[in-house]
């Protein structure tokens, strides 16, 4: 955020008014400081009602409209979003449940598959909390594989996921989203949105390869350039446009000659690229 507040003052054009937390916690809207053109995005416990009245009360231009950062918190939201718009993703399936460990008579677990609604899914399948700022997200293998879960999470020192041979039986104590596990050949494709018309792709090693995180010489993850496909492109600026986000970084899977939607951040951070 620094490097892009510098560039900014740099361009000579604008003045920069960094709100700071007290401001934006203690402060009425009303004697926040006026502004043309807001940046603001979610974080955790950022008051996203306090800004949108704030938005209401200046109607600053929203580099990241307010109303649709709601929906990236809920996966299943997410994905009912992407497929409104006629945005690719992996074949999936809800499991809601009010409290934990609630019997659900849509759905039932095997030793090798699970099936919701009467859809099937064999293993490997991927299991994602509904919650989207929960990032623990699991793998299950099939008995013929020799069976276990592979548990993926936000990167921990040198670790990006942890496999338990012992785990057999899916999660019950709460909601969570179910899809087919698609091999992407170990590399996970992370897109930034500029705009509709800017898009810049990077490649890094899927944690579901073995869970050690590659790291260059100053200890940084190593990610590599890509160049997206024209309909990657288009996918990139109709989720641009769908979640009205002009920053947005999504997840992208390349599986078998295609490409899938797996995540929408919102504005995110390209890490350690001058350009």
């Amino acid at each position: 955020m620094g490097q892009i507040m510098d560039r900014l003052q740099a361009f000579g054009e604008f003045e920069i008014i960094h709100f700071g937390d007290k401001v934006i916690l203690d402060d009425p809207v009303e004697s926040w400081p006026v502004c043309d053109c807001l940046i603001a995005f979610h974080s955790s416990g950022y008051p996203l009602e306090k800004v949108q009245a704030y938005s209401s009360l200046r109607k600053p231009f929203l580099v990241n409209e307010l109303d649709p950062q709601y929906l990236l918190h809920d996966r299943r939201k997410v994905y009912e979003h992407l497929e409104m718009y006629g945005i690719p993703v992996p074949r999936y399936a809800c499991v809601n449940r009010t409290e934990p460990n609630q019997d659900l008579d849509y759905f039932v677990e095997e030793e090798d598959f699970i099936e919701v609604n009467g859809e099937v899914f064999w293993k490997p399948f991927v299991e994602k909390p509904v919650n989207g700022d929960d990032h623990s997200i699991m793998i299950y293998y099939p008995s013929s594989a020799g069976g276990g879960m592979k548990e993926l999470f936000r990167k921990v020192g040198n670790r990006s996921s942890e496999f338990h041979p012992d785990v057999r039986r899916v999660r019950r104590e709460g909601s969570y989203i179910y899809e087919e596990f698609m091999p992407t050949g170990g590399t996970d494709v992370k897109v930034y949105t500029v705009g509709p018309e800017y898009a810049h792709a990077e490649a890094r090693k899927s944690p579901v390869v073995d869970g050690v995180v590659m790291r260059n010489p100053d200890g940084k993850e190593v990610r590599y350039p890509v160049l997206l496909t024209p309909a990657e492109k288009q996918m990139a600026r109709e989720v641009c446009i769908a979640f009205r986000q002009s920053v947005c970084g999504f997840d992208l899977l390349r599986s078998e000659g295609s490409s899938y939607v797996c995540d929408v951040n919102g504005w995110s951070f390209v890490k350690n690229s001058y350009k």
